[in-house]
């Protein structure tokens, strides 16, 4: 497939006109995978011949599938890091290109039976509660942030993600902004050694346990949260105020950088300034290389990533994630045009 970048009017035709009986695959990130289901379902429909695979595996595994070479795309909740780069320099001779396709939020998860009030929490508690320096649900941490609540006295359990995660990338990403005891002792990572705390595979597996087990605390996606009915806290972010994860909230974080953030695209909006600002939120990643050797697969895949950053978009709210601010959108289409 020849450069697209000085013919941008190819780039359109190709996204029209897809090569039919076409099969792409790709893994990674658990947190977009109800929304992604559903886009690549739809856009199968509307281009037939078409098949876009997809496991949702966790980002760590995702790039490691397509560091690899085993599949055509990635997809993480965090971004590559320098050293994976460099080895997708090596390996697929290529950068790997990063393109946010939405917007969501981690939040805390909790199941505390016969408490009808939404919970509010500090930076403190909750940095607090993953190092186990916070072991009871009626810690004075705790009750401080709720006054009037009538919290349990029972032990918390902790439940964080087993595999390379994303989503525990998002959470550590903040707690190393609002924490140096975090920052210091554990760090951020799709993978880190956590100090306390039960292991639970993907998105799923976290919300699942959080809702069958009382007394227990964990992260999931935003929309893992309210497509299970688990219920989930406010957060205090910069400016003192708790704040609910919902799309207006999220939104409010990614538009701190909306302007600004290089065309890597390879940035975080936890911790967002900001009154309305939800402070642990996200953007999450396709990851495709810039160059490959497989032409017809490869206008099916920047096909779809057309369709994903024009007509997905619409879908996006209905699932529970929040859409790209349209300046980011227009940004990346520049960039895609570059792919070859």
């Amino acid at each position: 497939m020849r450069y697209l970048g000085s013919a941008p009017w190819l780039i359109l035709m190709l996204t029209l006109h897809p090569a039919a009986g076409q099969t792409i695959g790709g893994a990674g990130a658990t947190f977009p995978y109800p929304l992604y289901a559903q886009w690549f379902d739809a856009y199968q429909k509307a281009h037939h011949g078409v098949e876009i695979n997809y496991s949702p595996v966790g980002s760590t595994n995702g790039i490691r599938l397509l560091l690899d070479g085993k599949v055509d795309f990635g997809a993480s909740d965090g971004p590559m890091t320098d050293e994976q780069l460099a080895e997708a320099e090596t390996k697929l001779k290529s950068t790997v290109l990063h393109f946010p396709t939405v917007l969501g939020a981690a939040v805390p998860a909790y199941n505390l039976p016969g408490l009808a009030e939404e919970l509010n929490f500090t930076p403190e508690t909750l940095s607090g509660i993953f190092l186990g320096a916070i072991r009871k649900w009626d810690d004075p941490s705790i009750a401080r942030s709720n006054p009037g609540v009538k919290l349990p006295s029972n032990p918390i359990t902790v439940v964080h993600r087993a595999e390379g995660s994303g989503t525990s990338y998002c959470w550590t990403d903040y707690l190393c902004k609002v924490s140096p005891e975090w920052r210091t002792r554990v760090g951020k990572g799709a993978s880190v050694a956590w100090p306390v705390g039960t292991a639970a595979n993907k998105n799923e597996g976290v919300a699942g346990l959080v809702k069958q087990t009382a007394y227990t605390i964990g992260y999931v996606e935003l929309a893992y949260a309210l497509q299970n009915h688990i219920r989930f806290g406010r957060v205090r972010n910069s400016t003192g105020a708790f704040i609910r994860a919902d799309s207006a909230s999220v939104a409010a974080a990614a538009s701190s950088v909306a302007t600004t953030m290089p065309n890597h695209f390879r940035v975080s909006i936890t911790d967002a300034p900001g009154p309305k600002a939800y402070p642990i939120s996200t953007f999450t990643w396709l990851l495709i290389p810039a160059s490959g050797s497989k032409p017809a697969e490869r206008r099916v895949l920047i096909s779809f990533l057309h369709w994903a950053l024009t007509d997905g978009q619409r879908m996006v709210e209905s699932l529970d994630y929040t859409p790209l601010p349209t300046d980011v959108a227009a940004r990346e289409l520049k960039v895609l045009a570059t792919v070859h």
